[in-house]
């Protein structure tokens, strides 16, 4: 009998710490900008911590593609999409628009923000309406491009049925490297609208998690045997997120300045995300994660969609705390209280919004006899 590998559990603490970890990490990038770490070695390193992103995204794409995986070798019934699709909108959008409404209205940089603004934003398209990303808001053109493959995944997983098992990682392999050619293709988009941040421009960092959700449910091989191996992993992880903090990757920021420069910062990104997720699910069921496994941190992955849309807001609350102005320094003070202020918030946010409204799916599913009520899956919480 083959073994059995530690993703084939349904749920991996390991990968809620890592998920608090990518969430953190965002935090991170974001104090360093405004505190004026933008420019030398210190800003490049400090920039590049938005390839956080990177390793949400791969997260999603194993948690949300690995029972697709299962069910194309006949370990589980195909997933049903409405259910898939009920729970994506509940997870995401409660605790979302109230974020927006709060933002818009009370924070001062996003106050009197126009109609465009509004609906752009509460619908989550601000990455496609030009000059929408306002302030206190603008990490989300990442859940936008989140929700979007969410919406394509069924289509996808459909497609990838006409396909034999054994096609299906080079499939998902030649897609993620095509979309690494997005940044050549000439769009002469208006001003204020990026390219650079619609979804297939991100195909790659879905596709490592994707990968992975194949490879945890197929024999054990190579990439079992890779990932396994820890310290070559952290070799990895470190020697790629140093190519993406280099000149070959662009200024340090989310747009780099030319189309090789965008294919550098996300295959890296891609490489990054999955050096640090892999391990955690390819490994064997008896291996421990004690720092990313405890209770404390996966507690934080719990509440890291929190965290990450409301630390911009929390953040603007830290200047006038400590008396200071954006781009003047401080980052030590103006990290812990950010830190701070998001955990508080992202844990009234999960107490009062996210787990209520979560509940509530689960017990009209119940009643309608369409989902047992069973323990939230692992994937039924995926979020940036």
């Amino acid at each position: 009998m083959d073994e059995q590998v530690g993703g084939t559990r349904s749920f991996l603490p390991a990968v809620e710490g890592m998920r608090a970890c990518a969430a953190l990490g965002v935090v991170v990038t974001h104090v360093a900008f405004e505190t004026g770490h933008s420019a030398g070695v210190d800003g490049r390193l400090f920039g590049r911590f938005d390839l956080a992103v990177a390793v949400f995204f791969a997260l999603s794409g194993f948690l949300l593609w690995r029972s697709h995986a299962a069910a194309a070798r006949g370990l589980a019934p195909r997933p049903a999409t409405g259910h898939y699709l009920r729970s994506r909108v509940v997870r995401i959008m409660p605790a979302y628009l109230v974020a927006v409404v709060v933002i818009l209205t009370l924070l001062p940089d996003g106050n009197h923000a126009s109609l465009t603004v509004w609906l752009a934003n509460l619908t989550l398209t601000q990455v496609y309406v030009p000059l929408t990303l306002t302030a206190g808001l603008t990490q989300m053109w990442s859940l936008s491009v989140e929700v979007s493959f969410y919406l394509a995944l069924p289509i996808l997983a459909m497609l990838a049925t006409r396909l034999p098992v054994r096609g299906r990682v080079p499939a998902i392999a030649a897609l993620a490297v095509a979309s690494l050619l997005w940044g050549w293709i000439p769009f002469g988009a208006p001003p204020g609208l990026n390219p650079l941040t619609w979804p297939p421009a991100f195909f790659s960092w879905f596709a490592a998690g994707m990968l992975l959700a194949e490879w945890v449910h197929s024999p054990i091989g190579w990439p079992h045997r890779l990932a396994r191996h820890r310290v070559l992993m952290a070799v990895v992880v470190v020697a790629a997120y140093l190519v993406a903090a280099s000149p070959l990757a662009g200024p340090p920021g989310l747009v780099p300045s030319s189309a090789a420069q965008f294919t550098v910062k996300t295959a890296m990104g891609a490489l990054v995300a999955l050096g640090l997720v892999a391990p955690l699910v390819l490994d064997r069921p008896d291996s421990s994660y004690r720092l990313l496994g405890s209770a404390p941190m996966v507690t934080l992955g719990r509440w890291s969609y929190g965290i990450f849309i409301w630390h911009l807001a929390a953040m603007t609350m830290v200047f006038p705390v400590i008396g200071q102005f954006s781009f003047n320094g401080h980052m030590v003070e103006v990290l812990t209280l950010t830190v701070l202020f998001s955990i508080a918030i992202a844990a009234v946010s999960y107490a009062l919004v996210e787990s209520p409204c979560r509940e509530a799916l689960r017990r009209w599913e119940k009643r309608e006899k369409k989902q047992p009520a069973a323990t939230l899956r692992q994937e039924d919480a995926i979020a940036p």
